[in-house]
């Protein structure tokens, strides 16, 4: 409501110099490392499943592959997260889960990093098994164990459960709260 609100669009993010001062504060060298990203979101210290599924993160955010984040992958990813439309955020989702890159989600990556979710949020009332294996359940349509990135899109934007659920568990708009607002108070 105030004077900093953003219209709709695609125009930058008005916050821009806020993310730009912290992102060069936290990381006066402009290249963020994997131990500083950790760092940043407060993440440091988690237990291994909960370090590969940062991992996981920091590598998509990582667009060119350098083993560090720049200024513009890093408004990239938070433009995602806040901006993304649903379809952008499940290609991203399946980046994610895909941890072999063969273009193809199985159930042990599935529940790889279900698993590992689960270790840094926490809060969820299935296992990390009864979740894969609904999701197979309801989305694997020709039954062959692997979910390509068009049954993963189709099956999940048909069903509204799954989609609450998958926007829900994989949510990262914590991490960019963390991000926008420093340590001093959560929203």
């Amino acid at each position: 409501m105030g004077a900093n609100e953003s219209l709709p669009g695609d125009g930058p993010i008005p916050e821009m110099h806020h993310y730009y001062s912290k992102f060069m504060r936290e990381c006066p060298s402009g290249q963020l490392s994997l131990h500083e990203f950790k760092k940043l979101v407060g993440l440091q210290g988690l237990d291994p499943q909960g370090d590969l599924y940062i991992k996981r993160v920091f590598d998509i955010f990582d667009l060119n592959q350098d083993g560090f984040i720049d200024f513009l992958e890093f408004i990239a990813a938070i433009n995602l997260v806040i901006r993304g439309k649903i379809d952008q955020k499940l290609k991203w989702y399946f980046k994610l889960y895909d941890a072999d890159g063969n273009g193809c989600i199985d159930k042990k990556e599935l529940l790889s990093i279900f698993t590992a979710i689960q270790a840094i949020n926490g809060h969820t009332n299935m296992t990390a098994e009864e979740f894969t294996n609904m999701i197979f359940q309801k989305i694997d349509v020709n039954n062959d164990g692997e979910l390509t990135l068009e049954e993963f899109i189709t099956g999940v934007e048909r069903d509204e459960d799954l989609m609450e659920l998958i926007t829900k568990s994989f949510d990262l708009s914590n991490v960019i709260k963390v991000i926008q607002n420093g340590r001093r108070h959560s929203v």
